[in-house]
Protein backbone atom coordinates (compact mmCIF):
# COMPACT_ATOMS: atom_id res chain seq x y z
CA UNK A 1 0.00 0.00 0.00
CA UNK A 2 1.92 3.25 -0.96
CA UNK A 3 1.31 6.46 1.13
CA UNK A 4 0.42 9.84 -0.28
CA UNK A 5 3.47 11.77 -0.47
CA UNK A 6 3.62 15.44 0.76
CA UNK A 7 2.39 18.03 -1.81
CA UNK A 8 5.57 19.49 -3.58
CA UNK A 9 5.98 23.24 -3.62
CA UNK A 10 4.42 25.06 -6.39
CA UNK A 11 7.99 26.25 -8.42
CA UNK A 12 8.99 29.86 -8.16
CA UNK A 13 7.93 30.97 -11.71
CA UNK A 14 5.78 29.90 -14.41
CA UNK A 15 5.14 30.72 -17.94
CA UNK A 16 3.63 33.96 -18.87
CA UNK A 17 2.55 35.40 -22.12
CA UNK A 18 4.54 38.32 -23.14
CA UNK A 19 3.10 38.87 -26.34
CA UNK A 20 0.26 37.68 -28.65
CA UNK A 21 -2.08 38.18 -31.74
CA UNK A 22 -5.68 36.81 -32.43
CA UNK A 23 -5.73 34.08 -34.85
CA UNK A 24 -7.96 34.19 -37.86
CA UNK A 25 -8.25 32.86 -41.52
CA UNK A 26 -6.94 35.38 -43.99
CA UNK A 27 -9.10 36.12 -46.92
CA UNK A 28 -8.40 36.37 -50.03
CA UNK A 29 -6.42 39.66 -49.98
CA UNK A 30 -4.44 39.02 -46.77
CA UNK A 31 -3.45 35.49 -47.87
CA UNK A 32 0.10 35.14 -48.46
CA UNK A 33 1.00 33.32 -52.40
CA UNK A 34 1.86 29.92 -52.10
CA UNK A 35 5.36 31.16 -53.71
CA UNK A 36 6.36 32.85 -50.86
CA UNK A 37 5.60 29.88 -48.35
CA UNK A 38 7.63 26.80 -50.93
CA UNK A 39 10.89 26.71 -49.61
CA UNK A 40 11.13 30.37 -48.67
CA UNK A 41 11.38 31.91 -44.59
CA UNK A 42 9.38 34.27 -43.07
CA UNK A 43 11.10 37.02 -40.26
CA UNK A 44 8.98 38.53 -38.22
CA UNK A 45 8.91 41.14 -35.29
CA UNK A 46 6.77 41.25 -32.11
CA UNK A 47 6.98 43.70 -29.52
CA UNK A 48 7.65 41.93 -26.11
CA UNK A 49 5.98 43.27 -22.66
CA UNK A 50 7.47 41.12 -20.09
CA UNK A 51 11.23 39.92 -20.00
CA UNK A 52 12.43 36.97 -18.05
CA UNK A 53 15.81 34.49 -18.23
CA UNK A 54 13.75 32.11 -20.77
CA UNK A 55 11.31 32.41 -23.38
CA UNK A 56 9.67 29.92 -25.79
CA UNK A 57 7.11 30.61 -29.07
CA UNK A 58 3.54 29.21 -30.00
CA UNK A 59 3.59 28.24 -33.32
CA UNK A 60 -0.06 28.05 -34.71
CA UNK A 61 -1.75 25.79 -37.17
CA UNK A 62 -5.08 26.55 -35.16
CA UNK A 63 -7.04 27.12 -39.11
CA UNK A 64 -5.16 24.60 -41.22
CA UNK A 65 -7.41 21.77 -42.44
CA UNK A 66 -4.06 19.51 -42.55
CA UNK A 67 -1.04 19.17 -40.70
CA UNK A 68 1.45 21.90 -40.83
CA UNK A 69 5.16 21.21 -41.16
CA UNK A 70 7.74 23.78 -40.06
CA UNK A 71 11.32 22.71 -41.33
CA UNK A 72 13.37 25.51 -39.62
CA UNK A 73 13.30 28.24 -37.10
CA UNK A 74 15.21 31.02 -34.91
CA UNK A 75 14.91 33.42 -32.70
CA UNK A 76 17.23 36.39 -32.24
CA UNK A 77 16.64 40.50 -30.92
CA UNK A 78 15.77 42.34 -34.30
CA UNK A 79 18.14 45.66 -34.79
CA UNK A 80 15.17 47.45 -34.92
CA UNK A 81 11.36 47.57 -35.61
CA UNK A 82 10.81 47.38 -39.79
CA UNK A 83 14.68 46.13 -40.59
CA UNK A 84 15.07 42.45 -41.34
CA UNK A 85 18.57 41.91 -39.93
CA UNK A 86 19.08 40.87 -36.23
CA UNK A 87 21.41 41.27 -33.70
CA UNK A 88 23.94 38.86 -34.42
CA UNK A 89 24.98 37.80 -30.78
CA UNK A 90 21.73 37.01 -30.11
CA UNK A 91 20.88 34.55 -33.14
CA UNK A 92 19.27 31.01 -31.52
CA UNK A 93 17.49 28.06 -33.61
CA UNK A 94 14.46 27.49 -32.25
CA UNK A 95 13.74 23.89 -31.73
CA UNK A 96 10.69 21.77 -30.73
CA UNK A 97 11.79 18.53 -28.88
CA UNK A 98 15.53 19.07 -29.53
CA UNK A 99 14.67 19.06 -33.66
CA UNK A 100 14.68 21.57 -36.03
CA UNK A 101 11.49 20.86 -37.28
CA UNK A 102 8.14 19.88 -36.38
CA UNK A 103 4.77 18.50 -37.91
CA UNK A 104 1.61 20.18 -36.16
CA UNK A 105 -1.76 18.55 -36.27
CA UNK A 106 -4.61 20.76 -37.96
CA UNK A 107 -6.24 22.80 -35.40
CA UNK A 108 -3.30 22.66 -33.05
CA UNK A 109 -0.73 24.84 -31.70
CA UNK A 110 3.19 23.74 -30.64
CA UNK A 111 5.30 25.16 -27.93
CA UNK A 112 8.97 25.43 -29.14
CA UNK A 113 11.34 24.77 -26.82
CA UNK A 114 12.42 26.80 -24.30
CA UNK A 115 14.98 29.25 -25.68
CA UNK A 116 18.20 29.87 -22.82
CA UNK A 117 18.32 33.80 -23.22
CA UNK A 118 17.43 36.60 -21.57
CA UNK A 119 14.57 38.90 -22.92
CA UNK A 120 13.61 42.65 -21.65
CA UNK A 121 9.91 44.25 -21.69
CA UNK A 122 9.80 46.80 -24.92
CA UNK A 123 12.48 43.86 -26.89
CA UNK A 124 11.82 43.24 -30.79
CA UNK A 125 12.29 39.86 -31.04
CA UNK A 126 12.64 38.40 -34.82
CA UNK A 127 10.65 35.13 -35.08
CA UNK A 128 12.04 33.20 -38.50
CA UNK A 129 10.23 30.62 -40.04
CA UNK A 130 11.17 28.06 -42.94
CA UNK A 131 8.72 25.86 -44.99
CA UNK A 132 8.96 23.97 -47.87
CA UNK A 133 5.63 24.01 -48.99
CA UNK A 134 2.19 26.09 -47.95
CA UNK A 135 -0.18 24.98 -45.48
CA UNK A 136 -3.41 23.65 -46.62
CA UNK A 137 -4.93 26.56 -44.83
CA UNK A 138 -3.18 29.99 -43.35
CA UNK A 139 -3.32 30.74 -39.91
CA UNK A 140 -2.43 34.54 -39.97
CA UNK A 141 -3.11 37.77 -38.25
CA UNK A 142 -4.21 40.43 -40.78
CA UNK A 143 -3.82 43.63 -38.38
CA UNK A 144 -0.07 43.21 -37.61
CA UNK A 145 1.06 46.73 -38.42
CA UNK A 146 4.52 45.36 -38.24
CA UNK A 147 6.83 44.40 -41.42
CA UNK A 148 7.29 40.87 -42.00
CA UNK A 149 10.29 39.64 -44.54
CA UNK A 150 9.92 37.43 -47.15
CA UNK A 151 13.20 35.27 -48.59
CA UNK A 152 13.55 32.22 -50.60
CA UNK A 153 15.08 29.31 -49.28
CA UNK A 154 16.34 28.52 -45.54
CA UNK A 155 17.40 32.33 -44.20
CA UNK A 156 16.56 31.43 -40.93
CA UNK A 157 20.15 30.89 -39.59
CA UNK A 158 21.34 34.25 -41.40
CA UNK A 159 22.37 37.54 -39.62
CA UNK A 160 21.52 39.50 -42.26
CA UNK A 161 19.25 39.07 -45.35
CA UNK A 162 18.98 40.86 -48.61
CA UNK A 163 17.59 44.90 -49.27
CA UNK A 164 14.19 44.71 -50.02
CA UNK A 165 13.75 44.43 -53.49
CA UNK A 166 16.11 41.91 -54.12
CA UNK A 167 14.80 38.73 -52.61
CA UNK A 168 13.51 39.60 -49.99
CA UNK A 169 9.66 41.20 -49.67
CA UNK A 170 7.63 43.11 -47.54
CA UNK A 171 4.17 42.34 -45.86
CA UNK A 172 2.68 43.46 -42.80
CA UNK A 173 0.71 40.65 -41.86
CA UNK A 174 1.99 37.77 -39.21
CA UNK A 175 1.44 33.97 -40.42
CA UNK A 176 1.11 30.74 -37.91
CA UNK A 177 2.69 32.85 -34.59
CA UNK A 178 0.51 32.92 -31.85
CA UNK A 179 2.35 34.04 -28.37
CA UNK A 180 5.54 34.66 -26.88
CA UNK A 181 5.96 33.44 -23.45
CA UNK A 182 8.52 34.32 -20.79
CA UNK A 183 9.52 32.37 -17.39
CA UNK A 184 8.73 34.66 -14.77
CA UNK A 185 7.44 34.67 -10.95
CA UNK A 186 4.72 33.41 -9.79
CA UNK A 187 3.65 37.19 -8.58
CA UNK A 188 3.68 38.17 -12.12
CA UNK A 189 0.17 37.76 -14.52
CA UNK A 190 -0.87 38.73 -17.69
CA UNK A 191 -3.55 41.38 -19.54
CA UNK A 192 -5.39 40.67 -22.85
CA UNK A 193 -7.01 43.20 -24.72
CA UNK A 194 -9.44 42.00 -26.88
CA UNK A 195 -11.89 43.62 -29.20
CA UNK A 196 -11.93 45.46 -32.70
CA UNK A 197 -9.83 47.50 -35.20
CA UNK A 198 -9.64 49.70 -32.26
CA UNK A 199 -7.65 47.51 -30.46
CA UNK A 200 -5.66 45.72 -33.52
CA UNK A 201 -4.62 49.71 -33.93
CA UNK A 202 -5.93 50.51 -36.90
CA UNK A 203 -4.58 53.92 -38.46
CA UNK A 204 -1.33 53.76 -36.31
CA UNK A 205 1.86 54.13 -38.59
CA UNK A 206 3.23 50.74 -39.03
CA UNK A 207 6.60 49.38 -36.71
CA UNK A 208 5.60 52.24 -34.05
CA UNK A 209 4.37 50.16 -31.92
CA UNK A 210 2.07 52.96 -31.27
CA UNK A 211 -1.87 50.46 -30.59
CA UNK A 212 -3.51 51.93 -27.09
CA UNK A 213 -2.31 48.37 -25.70
CA UNK A 214 0.95 49.14 -26.41
CA UNK A 215 0.59 52.12 -24.60
CA UNK A 216 -0.52 50.67 -21.53
CA UNK A 217 2.55 48.56 -21.66
CA UNK A 218 4.51 51.23 -21.48
CA UNK A 219 2.18 53.12 -19.08
CA UNK A 220 2.44 49.80 -16.80
CA UNK A 221 6.37 50.23 -17.19
CA UNK A 222 6.87 53.44 -15.87
CA UNK A 223 4.94 52.61 -12.91
CA UNK A 224 6.73 49.98 -11.91
CA UNK A 225 3.69 47.64 -12.02
CA UNK A 226 5.00 44.26 -14.03
CA UNK A 227 2.51 42.49 -16.04
CA UNK A 228 2.25 41.36 -19.55
CA UNK A 229 0.16 42.92 -22.11
CA UNK A 230 -1.39 40.71 -25.17
CA UNK A 231 -3.57 42.39 -27.82
CA UNK A 232 -6.24 40.45 -29.15
CA UNK A 233 -7.68 42.64 -30.83
CA UNK A 234 -8.92 41.28 -34.74
CA UNK A 235 -10.08 44.95 -36.95
CA UNK A 236 -14.36 44.42 -38.24
CA UNK A 237 -14.58 42.45 -34.99
CA UNK A 238 -17.82 41.53 -33.26
CA UNK A 239 -19.14 39.93 -30.22
CA UNK A 240 -21.90 37.72 -32.09
CA UNK A 241 -21.06 37.37 -35.52
CA UNK A 242 -18.29 36.27 -37.92
CA UNK A 243 -16.24 38.79 -39.88
CA UNK A 244 -12.49 38.80 -41.27
CA UNK A 245 -12.12 37.08 -37.77
CA UNK A 246 -14.33 34.69 -35.78
CA UNK A 247 -16.65 36.20 -33.12
CA UNK A 248 -15.39 37.25 -29.71
CA UNK A 249 -17.75 35.20 -27.78
CA UNK A 250 -16.02 32.12 -29.69
CA UNK A 251 -12.65 33.13 -29.24
CA UNK A 252 -12.70 34.20 -26.49
CA UNK A 253 -11.06 31.04 -24.64
CA UNK A 254 -8.58 30.49 -26.97
CA UNK A 255 -7.17 34.45 -27.36
CA UNK A 256 -8.39 35.16 -23.66
CA UNK A 257 -8.72 31.74 -21.44
CA UNK A 258 -5.76 29.11 -23.18
CA UNK A 259 -2.82 32.61 -22.53
CA UNK A 260 -0.02 31.37 -19.91
CA UNK A 261 -0.60 33.34 -16.84
CA UNK A 262 -3.84 35.59 -17.91
CA UNK A 263 -4.80 37.34 -14.63
CA UNK A 264 -6.91 39.83 -16.37
CA UNK A 265 -9.33 41.11 -19.63
CA UNK A 266 -10.22 43.83 -21.01
CA UNK A 267 -13.03 43.92 -23.28
CA UNK A 268 -13.49 46.52 -25.94
CA UNK A 269 -16.47 45.24 -28.46
CA UNK A 270 -19.40 46.46 -29.73
CA UNK A 271 -19.09 49.38 -32.64
CA UNK A 272 -19.33 46.90 -35.68
CA UNK A 273 -22.15 44.94 -33.79
CA UNK A 274 -24.24 48.00 -33.71
CA UNK A 275 -23.04 49.65 -36.86
CA UNK A 276 -23.48 46.75 -39.13
CA UNK A 277 -26.84 45.41 -38.35
CA UNK A 278 -28.05 49.12 -39.14
CA UNK A 279 -25.18 49.36 -42.30
CA UNK A 280 -26.63 45.77 -43.70
CA UNK A 281 -30.59 45.12 -42.14
CA UNK A 282 -33.94 46.42 -41.67
CA UNK A 283 -32.46 47.41 -38.15
CA UNK A 284 -35.95 47.26 -37.19
CA UNK A 285 -37.27 48.23 -33.54
CA UNK A 286 -37.58 44.34 -32.54
CA UNK A 287 -34.29 43.99 -34.16
CA UNK A 288 -32.32 46.77 -32.82
CA UNK A 289 -33.95 45.31 -29.14
CA UNK A 290 -33.15 41.66 -29.61
CA UNK A 291 -29.25 42.82 -30.47
CA UNK A 292 -29.42 44.76 -27.40
CA UNK A 293 -30.19 41.90 -25.19
CA UNK A 294 -28.00 39.69 -26.98
CA UNK A 295 -24.86 41.42 -26.50
CA UNK A 296 -25.72 41.34 -22.92
CA UNK A 297 -25.83 38.13 -22.70
CA UNK A 298 -22.93 37.23 -24.53
CA UNK A 299 -20.94 39.74 -22.15
CA UNK A 300 -22.28 37.68 -19.13
CA UNK A 301 -21.22 34.55 -20.99
CA UNK A 302 -17.82 35.78 -20.95
CA UNK A 303 -17.46 37.10 -17.93
CA UNK A 304 -18.40 33.67 -16.37
CA UNK A 305 -15.69 32.01 -18.46
CA UNK A 306 -13.36 34.53 -17.12
CA UNK A 307 -14.28 34.16 -13.69
CA UNK A 308 -14.15 30.36 -14.23
CA UNK A 309 -10.55 30.77 -14.53
CA UNK A 310 -10.14 33.24 -11.95
CA UNK A 311 -9.54 36.00 -14.29
CA UNK A 312 -10.67 39.30 -13.73
CA UNK A 313 -12.29 41.02 -16.14
CA UNK A 314 -12.99 44.82 -16.91
CA UNK A 315 -15.71 45.92 -19.53
CA UNK A 316 -14.80 49.36 -21.72
CA UNK A 317 -17.79 51.66 -22.82
CA UNK A 318 -18.33 51.28 -26.41
CA UNK A 319 -16.78 54.33 -27.93
CA UNK A 320 -18.95 57.09 -30.26
CA UNK A 321 -19.22 56.88 -33.64
CA UNK A 322 -22.01 59.07 -34.89
CA UNK A 323 -19.46 60.84 -37.15
CA UNK A 324 -18.67 57.80 -39.21
CA UNK A 325 -19.30 57.51 -43.06
CA UNK A 326 -18.79 53.85 -42.76
CA UNK A 327 -21.64 53.11 -40.84
CA UNK A 328 -23.51 56.17 -41.09
CA UNK A 329 -25.44 55.74 -37.51
CA UNK A 330 -28.55 56.90 -36.58
CA UNK A 331 -30.20 58.52 -33.39
CA UNK A 332 -32.12 54.86 -32.63
CA UNK A 333 -28.60 53.66 -33.11
CA UNK A 334 -26.78 56.31 -30.89
CA UNK A 335 -29.76 55.58 -27.78
CA UNK A 336 -28.69 51.63 -28.20
CA UNK A 337 -24.88 52.90 -27.84
CA UNK A 338 -26.04 54.60 -24.55
CA UNK A 339 -27.99 51.85 -23.25
CA UNK A 340 -25.14 49.60 -23.48
CA UNK A 341 -22.70 52.13 -22.16
CA UNK A 342 -25.14 52.66 -19.16
CA UNK A 343 -25.34 48.39 -18.61
CA UNK A 344 -21.57 48.21 -18.80
CA UNK A 345 -21.08 50.86 -15.84
CA UNK A 346 -23.69 49.58 -13.80
CA UNK A 347 -24.47 45.76 -14.40
CA UNK A 348 -22.07 44.59 -11.96
CA UNK A 349 -21.51 41.78 -14.03
CA UNK A 350 -17.25 43.23 -14.58
CA UNK A 351 -14.72 43.66 -11.97
CA UNK A 352 -13.58 47.32 -12.90
CA UNK A 353 -14.65 49.64 -15.80
CA UNK A 354 -12.78 51.55 -17.94
CA UNK A 355 -14.87 54.42 -19.50
CA UNK A 356 -13.48 55.03 -23.18
CA UNK A 357 -16.89 56.29 -24.04
CA UNK A 358 -16.56 59.21 -21.41
CA UNK A 359 -12.87 59.84 -22.74
CA UNK A 360 -13.02 60.50 -26.34
CA UNK A 361 -16.38 61.88 -26.35
CA UNK A 362 -16.98 65.70 -27.95
CA UNK A 363 -18.70 67.10 -24.40
CA UNK A 364 -20.45 69.31 -26.75
CA UNK A 365 -21.68 66.38 -29.33
CA UNK A 366 -21.49 62.99 -27.17
CA UNK A 367 -22.40 60.97 -30.38
CA UNK A 368 -19.22 61.81 -31.94
CA UNK A 369 -15.22 61.67 -30.94
CA UNK A 370 -13.94 64.89 -29.84
CA UNK A 371 -11.97 66.43 -33.00
CA UNK A 372 -8.88 65.91 -31.27
CA UNK A 373 -8.72 62.40 -30.96
CA UNK A 374 -10.85 61.32 -33.64
CA UNK A 375 -8.50 60.13 -36.85
CA UNK A 376 -11.00 61.33 -39.39
CA UNK A 377 -12.91 58.84 -39.81
CA UNK A 378 -15.45 59.77 -37.15
CA UNK A 379 -14.61 55.84 -35.58
CA UNK A 380 -10.84 55.11 -35.19
CA UNK A 381 -9.07 57.39 -32.66
CA UNK A 382 -6.40 59.45 -33.85
CA UNK A 383 -2.66 58.04 -31.83
CA UNK A 384 -3.94 61.03 -29.13
CA UNK A 385 -6.97 59.07 -28.85
CA UNK A 386 -5.01 56.31 -28.37
CA UNK A 387 -2.78 57.49 -25.82
CA UNK A 388 -5.95 58.74 -23.93
CA UNK A 389 -7.79 55.29 -24.05
CA UNK A 390 -4.42 53.71 -22.17
CA UNK A 391 -4.58 56.45 -19.74
CA UNK A 392 -8.17 55.66 -18.82
CA UNK A 393 -7.46 51.98 -17.45
CA UNK A 394 -7.65 51.74 -14.06
CA UNK A 395 -4.31 50.74 -13.09
CA UNK A 396 -5.45 49.88 -9.54
CA UNK A 397 -8.00 47.60 -11.06
CA UNK A 398 -4.67 45.14 -12.89
CA UNK A 399 -3.28 44.80 -9.18
CA UNK A 400 -6.24 43.02 -7.79
CA UNK A 401 -7.01 39.56 -8.43
CA UNK A 402 -10.26 38.07 -9.45
CA UNK A 403 -12.71 38.25 -6.31
CA UNK A 404 -10.63 40.45 -4.11
CA UNK A 405 -12.91 43.75 -3.26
Amino acid sequence: MHTAASAAPAPARHWVASWGAAQQIPDEANALAAENWRDASLRQTVHLTLGGPQFRVRVSNLYGTAPLTLDGASVALAKAPGQADIQPPTLRPLTFGGRASVTIPSGAEYYSDAVAMEVKPADNLAISLYFKSEPARQTSHNGARATTFLAKGNRVMDPAWADAGKDVGKITRWYAISDVEVLAPRSVGALVTIGDSITDGYGIPNDTNTRWPDVLAARLRNSGQTLGVLNAGIGGGRMLRDGLGPNLASRFDNDVISRAGVTHALVLVGVNDLGGQHRNGPDTPADREQLVADLKMAYRQIAERAHAHGICIIGATITPYSGSTYYHPEAENEADRQELNKWLRTSGVFDAVADFDATLRDPEQPSRIKKVYDSGDGLHPSLAGYRALAETVPLAALQKKCGDK
